[in-house]
C-alpha cells in the first residue's frame, strides 16, 4: 500500500485552510509542498510564509520539495517553518552530500530528486545517505503535465539498486500520477505517490485519495 501525498500546488489558494482540513480528514499520509524559485525551474510557487501559515492547520507529515538554486541557504528556515522532510535536487547541488547532511542535522528526513533526463545511476554514491529519492515524471515547474513513460523504467532500476543494497530508501514519484497509472507505478517500485490535480480537481478528493491508497 503506497503512501499518498497530495500536492498543495494544485489546491485552491484562496481556501488553503479548508484544503488542509480536507487532507487531515482523508487517508492521505503526507502533504507535498512544492517550492519554486523561478531560477532552477521556470515558475514561482510559494515558500516560507505559506508553509508557516499552513503548518498549524495540517496534521500530516509535510513533505517539502525544493526546486530552487542554493537550497542550503534556506534549509534551516524551512525546518523552523514546519517542514518534516526536505528534498533537494541533484541538479541544483554542487555538494550534495553536504546538503543531505545539513538536512539530517536539522532533524528532517532528507531526500534527493532527479529530473527526467538524469539517470538514477548517478545516485549510487549518495543512496545510502538519503531517506527518499523523488523521481520527477514530468519536467519540474508546472502542474498538470503529461506523464513521461520512461519513468517506469527509472523507478524499476532504482528499486533494484535499493533492494540489492538492502536500504530503507523510499521511492517517491511526482508528475502526472493518476488513479489509472498508480498501480503500474507501485508495481515498478514506487512507495510514495504525489498527486496534485488528480486529487484537488476530483469531484470527491477524499475518495480519490482512498482509491490511490488501495492500489
Amino acid at each position: 500500500m503506497p503512501l499518498v501525498a497530495p500536492s498543495l500546488l494544485a489546491a485552491n489558494f484562496l481556501r488553503l485552510e479548508e484544503e488542509c482540513a480536507l487532507i487531515n480528514d482523508s487517508e492521505a499520509d503526507w502533504l507535498h509542498f512544492d517550492v519554486m524559485d523561478g531560477r532552477f525551474v521556470p515558475n514561482i510557487s510559494f515558500g516560507l510564509p505559506v508553509l508557516k501559515a499552513i503548518r498549524p492547520a495540517c496534521n500530516k507529515f509535510i513533505d517539502v520539495h525544493l526546486m530552487i538554486e542554493e537550497p542550503e541557504k534556506f534549509a534551516e528556515d524551512f525546518k523552523k517553518a514546519g517542514a518534516d522532510g526536505l528534498t533537494v535536487h541533484y541538479e541544483a547541488c554542487r555538494h550534495l552530500h553536504r546538503n543531505i547532511q545539513q538536512i539530517k542535522s536539522l532533524g528532517m528526513q532528507a531526500g534527493v530528486s532527479i529530473n527526467p533526463h538524469t539517470p538514477v545511476l548517478l545516485l549510487q554514491d549518495i543512496l545510502s545517505d538519503v531517506d527518499l529519492v523523488l523521481i520527477m515524471s514530468v519536467n519540474p515547474g508546472f502542474g498538470g503535465q503529461q506523464f513521461i513513460q520512461n519513468s517506469y523504467h527509472k523507478i524499476s532500476e532504482l528499486r533494484r539498486m535499493i533492494d540489492e543494497r538492502e536500504l530503507g530508501v523510499k521511492i517517491e514519484v511526482d508528475g502526472g500520477v493518476t488513479v489509472e497509472n498508480a498501480k503500474l507505478l507501485v508495481e515498478a517500485g514506487a512507495d510514495v505517490l504525489v498527486a496534485g490535480n488528480t486529487v484537488f480537481s476530483s469531484p470527491d478528493p477524499r475518495e480519490t485519495i482512498k482509491m490511490l491508497k488501495q492500489i
